[in-house]
Formats: structure tokens, sequence, C-alpha cells
């Protein structure tokens, strides 16, 4: 079984997580994404850039990721920050959270998409296939908003995470994905990708009720080095290998990440240069185990093919039988 390598990157505007409501949205982490697309590109794998309105708008990304985009090393796609992509709309929320897609009147909710996805597609010369929501909450009628823009590919959903307590604007919470499929699946026309992530049992450093608790409760992990230590990050692809639950592994990051000072997690160059190290280290370990690089359109071509030729053999297997 051929095994793939997504690395996803929430592409948007710098330290979002102490956004204020009305304040200017700065992009200078637009600077940065090459270092990304460079180590990505040194072991051949191929991010995909999963773009909101700020960065779409910034001439100094699109200039850089759309020549890599054309010559195969990359894939642009669609992510809508509602609360500050246009048309602007006042929900008068009593909630102290930045506000979902989903909470805006239908109208404006397809409107706030189409001015992102009108303007992806004017910049990069293509519309966008894939997606990821802002702050991950999905539900029907954001599945038929995909399907009216005949973008194929969602990669939201995030296994064993319940974000029901994390507030919107109008809204106390987003959606339950603690039950919710591990794999690739099709949901209508459009494939859902889930976010690789496990709960895995080790033992942590620490006293040894805290190893005990680690060990026995385990820890829920996901591809994601902004959260999650190197060595669990390992420990999370091998038990993907071991048990043969999914023939991908799907890793995520935001652009601002990779920026001193975009983030709350990388605040110094210092730490900036030990996020490459372990980025370096985590690839280079995906690559010996043998995961192939592909971007999310591949991968559903991939998995249309795999279908296709699963039904054609039918009537062969039949006919033997």
């Amino acid at each position: 079984m051929k095994k793939y390598f997504i690395i996803t990157v929430d592409t948007e505007g710098d330290n979002l997580w102490n956004y204020k409501k009305g304040t200017t949205v700065q992009t200078e982490n637009s600077l940065f994404v090459q270092r990304f697309q460079d180590l990505c590109n040194k072991y051949g794998f191929k991010p995909v850039w999963l773009t909101n309105y700020e960065m779409a708008s910034d001439d100094r990304y699109v200039e850089y990721i759309k020549a890599k985009e054309e010559k195969g090393l990359c894939e642009v796609g669609i992510h809508v920050h509602a609360w500050n992509n246009p048309p602007l709309y006042n929900l008068n929320g009593s909630y102290f959270g930045n506000a979902y897609l989903i909470e805006y009147p239908k109208d404006i909710m397809y409107e706030k998409f189409r001015v992102c996805y009108e303007l992806i597609k004017e910049k990069f010369g293509h519309p966008p296939v894939s997606h990821r929501a802002g702050r991950w909450v999905m539900n029907e009628e954001y599945f038929r908003l995909l399907e009216h823009f005949k973008v194929r590919i969602d990669c939201s959903v995030t296994p064993l995470v319940d974000w029901s307590t994390t507030p919107g604007e109008s809204v106390c919470g987003g959606c339950d994905y603690r039950n919710y499929p591990m794999n690739s699946h099709f949901i209508g026309k459009t494939l859902e990708v889930p976010v690789t992530i496990r709960k895995i049992h080790l033992t942590k450093l620490g006293d040894w009720k805290h190893k005990i608790k680690t060990f026995v409760l385990g820890k829920i992990v996901w591809l994601r080095p902004a959260m999650y230590q190197l060595n669990d990050m390992k420990v999370l692809v091998k038990k993907v290998l071991k048990s043969q639950s999914s023939d991908y592994l799907e890793f995520m990051v935001h652009s601002s990440e990779l920026m001193a000072g975009g983030s709350p997690y990388f605040k110094t160059d210092k730490s900036i240069e030990s996020l490459y190290v372990n980025l370096e280290n985590f690839f280079a370990y995906v690559k010996k185990m043998g995961y192939e690089g592909v971007t999310l359109q591949r991968l559903k071509k991939r998995i249309v093919k795999r279908i296709n030729l699963d039904v054609a053999l039918v009537p062969v297997i039949l006919l033997i039988a």
C-alpha cells in the first residue's frame, strides 16, 4: 500500500491569536514562506497553502507561491476567516470569540466565501479546489456551499477533538469531532481528508503519577509542531503505520508560525531555528518511513482511481466466482 504525506499550511495574517475586532491585519509572514517551501522541496513534499483573504491580497506572497505552484511544487487552496473577510457584517454577538462562517445568514455566508474564492481565482489564475474552514467548523450548509463552488476537497475535520466549548461571536461553540471518522471519505461530492490525530500512550517525563496517567489514559496528538513535541509526532506516525489504519498522514502548520513573533508559539528567532531543526528531523523521518509527498488534489485523484479500479474488478471477480 502506498503511503502519502500531506502538508497543509493555514496561510493567514500575523498573530491572529491576538486579533481585535476592527484592527488591521498585517501579513509580514509572507516574507517567510520561502524557507518552508524550500524545506519541503528538499524532501519532495508539496505543501498545500490554504490561503485566506488578506494573504491572497499580498502580492509578495502571491508572486512567490504562484511561481512554485506553476512548477508543480505546491497547491493553493482556500481558507476563510469569516470575521474579517469581506463583506463585513455585524452579528451583535455576546460571546468573545471570532465568528465562525456558519454563524452568518446564508446569503452573507456565501458572499464571504465567494469574495475570497474569486480573489484567489484572479490572483493565481485558477479557482481553488481544496479548503479548510477557519476555526475548523463545518456543517451541512457549509458542505453545500463547497459543492456550489465546486471545491471538491475539505480538510477541516479534527478527529477526537471537541470544539463545542470554543465560542464564536454569536454561538457558544463549534463542532464536536470526537466520534468522527479518522480516514478520508466522501460527503456528497466532497472528499473529506481529516487531519491526522490519534491518541497515543507513552511514558512522559515528570513524576510517576504523571507518567502513569499519560500511559494509561493516553494523550491526543496532532502532526502539529507548534503544539506537540517531535517525539510525540514520531510515535503518532509509528502508530498509524503499525495499525495500517490510514494510507496518509496530514500535517498542519500556520504560515504565521514560520515567522518570529507571528504566533504565541514562536516569539523569537531562536525559537524559529529550533522549529526548523524539528521540521527537518520530522520530514527526514517521514521520508525514511516511505511516505510520498502529495497535494490534496493529487490524493483525491489517486483515491478516485483506486475506487474506479475496485468497481471495475467487481464483474471480473463475479465472473471468476
